[in-house]
């Protein structure tokens, strides 16, 4: 599977600041160092004014410099070639038209035309995650001009994994790449320049925390330290 992607485009499209890390941080660092991808970052919302009982960018004025100061810094961290920021309010997606977002997907994907795409796993808890799976399958619609022909989802600890047990979303996994120490001493550092975002443990989100679920999948597959994803779409030529 790695080899197929080498020398490939890849778009990352999230939902908020952190989750590009979150998600594939040790994965990209490794397709980046060692098999040469080209890599963009969309991550549709400011991540953090949900905080508040209304949508008051005034009121978070100064700290969303600061989150757009934490991004570049994770960027640093993961070695990925390059971001789109957008202003979607956050964890109020279900607030927003859904073609709004679709659009912004589709500009980004003319102006990059990428191979892959990576996103968020349909069935997690959190609504702008849900949201943002939704607008990749629309904006990726599988016609014959579309360039995108795979699509693959990640977990997203602290919104993944707390969907309720009874509901039939779940992360079910089908491709775990191999990472290695520094790859997730990579993720790790790039998750800690998000001053907002970052846990102490057993929050999903701690250093601690990252390592265990590394491991996890590692163990589930007889290596080390992996991360796992779910292959949506995969055509074939």
């Amino acid at each position: 599977m790695l080899e197929s992607l080498k020398s490939k485009k890849l778009l990352i499209v999230v939902a908020h600041p952190d989750d590009e890390l979150l998600g594939l941080g040790a994965t990209m660092n490794k397709l980046i160092n060692e098999y040469g991808v080209k890599t963009h970052v969309v991550i549709l919302s400011e991540g953090i004014t949900s905080r508040s009982d209304s949508h008051d960018l005034v009121k978070w004025e100064e700290d969303l410099l600061i989150h757009k100061g934490n991004i570049k810094n994770a960027q640093k961290a993961i070695g990925y070639h390059s971001v789109s920021t957008y202003g979607f309010p956050d964890n109020r997606f279900d607030s927003v038209a859904l073609l709004d977002i679709v659009k912004v997907i589709e500009k980004e994907k003319e102006n990059f035309i990428p191979d892959v795409i990576f996103t968020h796993h349909g069935g997690d808890l959190n609504i702008d995650h849900q949201r943002t799976f939704e607008a990749v399958i629309t904006a990726c619609r599988p016609m014959s001009h579309e360039t995108v022909k795979t699509i693959i989802t990640f977990e997203t600890p602290s919104g993944t994994e707390w969907r309720a047990n009874t509901d039939p979303r779940h992360f079910l996994p089908n491709l775990f790449i191999a990472v290695s120490s520094d790859n997730l001493e990579a993720k790790i550092k790039g998750m800690e320049c998000y001053e907002f975002e970052s846990r102490s443990f057993p929050h999903p989100r701690s250093p601690e925390a990252l390592r265990i679920q590394a491991q996890r999948w590692g163990v589930a597959v007889g290596l080390n330290y992996v991360e796992a994803f779910n292959i949506v779409r995969l055509i074939s030529l």
